[in-house]
Parts: structure tokens; sequence; C-alpha cells
């Protein structure tokens, strides 16, 4: 026993001594996620009439991407493959989830959260999760296990799923926040539960109506993907959410001393429903959206003016970017269409939110490091995929057998060294598209062209297509009648990559 405390203090004092000179530790890390901002959303990257000086001294003082992207034109599987380095097409249960889900993926599994907890980092997740929570028939009114703590998060105040689907409630740690006993929680995605009023029946109850799909329980005057009914003294406030996030993100930052940390901080903005803080209200002429915008950049500006208070700010690396493309309509009447004016969510890209085309996965993408990253511009070819490999190359944490089998080390691309980042890259949307440098291949398929809903072009088509996005950043020329043989090939190593008989 004494030759192990001895050991112990030894190590002990080890890690509290000073560092020889010259010699660093891994840094500190900021990923700010962000919830259906498009390419062209922000400042930096050309966005008028939404002021977001937050982003943009960010952009100014790190390394602004122009061809960056998330793996997925939808939430969960971008996320998904974000923590795990695997390409969610190849898990079933990766779609879409209803705020019901179990976890999605699987306790004990290497995650970008267990890859900084091995070099020694705090890590917490606060924000929207929307990887599922338990098991399968989950009780809301106990213990929710598994959750993030059981993939490498030591800390966690989640939205489970998202704003528009129920439960409308948050979770820190494995519990409700703020549930009465008394008034327990019941979901439902199937039938009727409860005596709750749903928008379907009662509009006059609604301060926000729906345009489609959002027509289930009220909650705050909103109605909602599902059913719920108790836990109404912890029902969540939408206009309050984003204070919430910052609040807890804050006190992770205040609490965590000395010790390095990983912050995965995951907003809710822009997605719907777009509930701005009144303080926020009007900010832009663009309606909700634009005004949850720059609700979204005030929470860039407090996470960055907590770490100068800190004084760390020169040895923390912050990622800044979205997990998919921009959507305007998407179930509620904001006037998102409407408002819009000339602003450009996608920037020159086609498509959006859902969609194959370009802009359902090219997202903003900044990088800052100010003790190691020069500010600029890239043009690598960079996807959220290699967070995985590249994060844990730099924390020299080696990734066991068979994790992130679809990340690569682009640690070069991410801090600048590199110009050129990947050969190729997979998308998904309702086809899975590949890129080699400058072209973009889109297999045939079956999908409907368009949304109706959404008013997004799909990119679906009966047949393949073929798109040199130097030349046509606007995807308007398809020319796989002209180029077979690159369709050929490009094709052929897309089932490769999707049998797994090629690495992604």
């Amino acid at each position: 026993m004494r030759t192990l405390l001895a050991a112990a203090a030894v190590l002990a004092a080890l890690a509290a001594a000073p560092r020889a000179q010259g010699e660093t530790r891994p840094p500190n890390v900021v990923l700010i996620y962000t919830d259906d901002v498009g390419f062209g959303d922000v400042g930096c990257y050309g966005a008028s009439g939404v002021p977001t000086p937050n982003v943009d001294r960010l952009a100014a003082e790190g390394l602004r991407f122009t061809d960056a992207h998330c793996t997925a034109a939808t939430c969960t599987p971008s996320r998904y493959s974000l923590l795990t380095g695997e390409y969610a097409f190849r898990k079933r249960g990766t779609g879409v989830l209803p705020g019901s889900a179990a976890m999605v993926i699987e306790p004990g599994r290497t995650t970008l959260a267990s890859v900084f907890q091995q070099a020694g980092y705090r890590t917490a997740v606060v924000g929207k999760w929307h990887l599922g929570l338990g098991a399968g028939d989950l009780d809301w009114n106990g213990a929710i296990r598994p959750g993030p703590q059981d993939i490498g998060f030591g800390e966690c105040f989640l939205l489970p799923a998202t704003g528009d689907r129920v439960p409308c409630v948050y979770v820190e740690g494995d519990r409700v926040v703020g549930l009465d006993p008394e008034d327990p929680i019941q979901v439902s995605y199937g039938k009727r539960i409860g005596d709750d009023p749903i928008g379907a029946e009662r509009p006059d109850l609604l301060k926000m109506k729906f345009s489609h799909g959002h027509d289930r329980t009220i909650v705050n005057g909103i109605s909602r993907i599902g059913y719920m009914t108790g836990g109404h003294a912890a029902r969540w406030v939408d206009e309050d959410m984003a204070d919430q996030f910052v609040e807890r993100a804050l006190r992770f930052l205040d609490e965590v001393g000395d010790e390095p940390f990983f912050l995965y901080f995951a907003t809710h903005d822009v997605h719907v429903p777009r509930v701005p803080h009144a303080r926020f209200v009007g900010k832009t002429d663009k309606g909700p959206r634009g005004d949850v915008l720059v609700e979204m950049d005030w929470c860039v500006g407090a996470l960055l003016d907590k770490l100068d208070a800190l004084g760390v700010a020169d040895d923390t690396l912050v990622i800044f970017t979205s997990d998919n493309g921009p959507v305007l309509d998407d179930g509620y009447v904001d006037e998102a269409v409407e408002r819009n004016g000339d602003h450009a969510p996608a920037g020159p890209w086609r498509g959006g939110k859902y969609s194959a085309f370009e802009a359902g996965t090219r997202v903003p993408h900044i990088v800052r490091w100010p003790s190691r990253v020069e500010p600029g511009v890239s043009e690598a070819l960079v996807s959220q995929v290699d967070y995985l490999a590249s994060l844990a190359g730099l924390l020299e944490v080696e990734l066991g057998e068979g994790a992130g089998p679809d990340s690569q080390d682009q640690l070069a691309a991410l801090l600048g060294d590199d110009q050129v980042g990947r050969d190729h890259l997979v998308a998904q949307a309702g086809s899975i598209s590949l890129r080699e440098g400058r072209y973009k291949f889109i297999p045939a398929g079956k999908g409907a062209k368009f949304s109706r809903s959404t008013g997004i072009e799909l990119g679906n088509d009966t047949v393949p297509q073929l798109y040199d996005l130097a030349e046509d950043p606007g995807e308007t020329e398809n020319l796989a009648e002209s180029e077979p043989e690159r369709v050929r090939a490009m094709a052929a190593r897309l089932d490769a990559i999707r049998s797994g008989k090629q690495g992604g």
C-alpha cells in the first residue's frame, strides 16, 4: 500500500511540475457545432443583413475553410459520424431519430470524447444531442442510461433530441432537470397519450403556427412532433434555451481550472422552432430565422470571451461548424421564406438541408488556435468524419483496431499546413455522393427531385449526375453523358466504399 501511495504521489508531482522549456501540451479544444447553419449564413462567408461579429472575429483570427463538409445533409447521421469516425450509412438506425430513440452509439465504443478522456482531458457536452438515450423503452423518470457519460463525456447538459420533438426537457448527467416525481413524464411517437392539447386540434393555443408535421403536443405555445404528458415543471422555455446552454458551458469552463478540457457545445440555433430570446427579437429584418442567427453568434461570443477571461485562448483550439446545410421552411410559419430577401443561406451552392447537392453538406468551418494556426483561408477538402483520427493524432492517442473506420488523420489540413486535404469525400443525403477533387458524382436514384414542404431541390435523379464544381459550382451542367469513363470509375469507387472494401 505504501508503494502504491508513493507512486501516486510521484505521478501527482510530475503532473503539477512546470513543463520543460519548449515543451507544450496539446491544446484545450472547444467544438462549436451549430444546427442548420448554411455556408452563406454568416458574415465571413458573405452574408449581409445578418450581423455575426463573433463568428467573423473567429474567422479573422483563425483559418476559414471553403470546402469543408459534414458527412450528411441531416443532423443525426452527421453527429454520429463526427463522434465515431464512421459514416452513418454503415449502421442501421442512424437516420433522423425520434425523441424516444435508444442511443445509437454503443457504450465502450471509441469516440471523440473517449479519446480526450484517454488523454487526461476533462470532457463535457452541452446542447443538442439527437443521438438517442437509453437502450429502448426509456423511463424518463429515472436514471437515463446509457448516455453521453458512457461514451467518454464526463459531464453533460442536453437537449435530448431536437426543439421540435418531445420530450421538451433538459437532461443533466443521467436525470431530467427539475422533474417533479409527482408528475411523471410519458412520451409516445405512436398512439396519443394523456390529455395535453395538440396543435392539430387547438391552433388557437399556438403562438407559432405549424406549416407541416409539427401538430402534436403543445409545449410553451408551440406544437411538436410526438406526444408528451407530465413533466410540466421540467419543461423548457424555448426563448431561454440559448442562455441555458451558455450558462452551463461557462460553468464547465470555470470549473476545469488548470485541467485540459474538451467542450462539445452544440447549439439549437438555427433549428426550428426558431424562438429567440426577447433581446434578439428584431435584430434583423429576416424574421425569427435571422434573429436566431444573431443569437447563435452571441453564444459564440460568450464562449470566446470566457476563454479570454480565463487566459487560455492562445492555448485553445476552437472549431466552428454546422451539422448540415440550411433550410427556410422546416415545419413552422415563421416567415423565413417571405423575409429572407437577398440573403443566400447556401452561398453559391445548390440545394440545402436534405439535399445531395453541394449545399447539403458544404458548411462553414473555422479553426482558431492562436499559438499554432496562422489566420487565413484554406481550400483543403476536409470532412468532420476525420475529427476522430486527426485529434487523436494531435493528442498522440493510438486508436484501437476498428475504431474510426472512415476517419483519416487530416490534422495537417485542419491546422493549415496542407492546402489539399482529402483526395475524395463521401456525403449522405437521399443519395450517397462522391467527391474526387473538383468532380462530384451522384448515382442514379428513385427519390423525389424536389421537396414541396421545404422548397429544397433534393439532388435525386433517375440518371447519374456528374458536375465539375470548379467550373460549375451551381451544379447546373450534368457531364455524365460526356464523361462516361469518369462516371464508371467514380461509381466503382463509391460502391467499394459503401461495401466496406475501401475505407472512407
